[in-house]
């Protein structure tokens, strides 16, 4: 059986909007279907569509063949900035895994380059050291 990934169309005459299916692709692309994965309105202003891209990950791991409108949605999905979930424009569940993923590497990287406790010096310093420069200040201290 070789499994699609493809768009269903649905709505009235001049109001089209498709959904994102899983299906048979010896099946009508209006028959029956395994699995809905979300949805694409082009008639739709800013964000027009929505997948699951849980469940793409799952079917394009079992060997389903997304069309070729179907593999441009996922490709923009993960490539969707992080800054419409904080709007509000797109849930917790659509975010694209790679924009996840840049995000947090970017919080790992600001963490690292501020000081821990642990390169903190426990002796307190004194105020005439403060004004030296760290070379002296470890002089004083010998």
């Amino acid at each position: 059986m070789a499994v699609k990934i493809r768009l269903r169309r649905m709505g009235a005459r001049n109001a089209a909007f498709y959904r994102v299916i899983v299906q048979d692709s010896r099946r009508a692309p209006t028959g029956r279907f395994i699995e809905t994965l979300g949805w694409y309105d082009p008639k739709q202003e800013g964000n027009n569509f929505s997948l699951n891209l849980d469940r793409v990950d799952y079917w394009l791991g079992n060997g389903a063949q997304p069309s070729d409108t179907a593999a441009s949605l996922i490709k923009k999905a993960r490539t969707m900035p992080v800054e419409q979930v904080a709007a509000g424009e797109v849930t917790e569940e659509e975010v694209p895994v790679a924009a996840v993923e840049a995000e947090e590497a970017a919080e790992e990287a600001a963490t690292e380059d501020a000081p821990t406790e642990e390169t903190k010096t426990e002796e307190p310093v004194a105020e005439e050291a403060v004004d030296a420069p760290v070379e002296e200040a470890t002089e004083e201290k010998a």
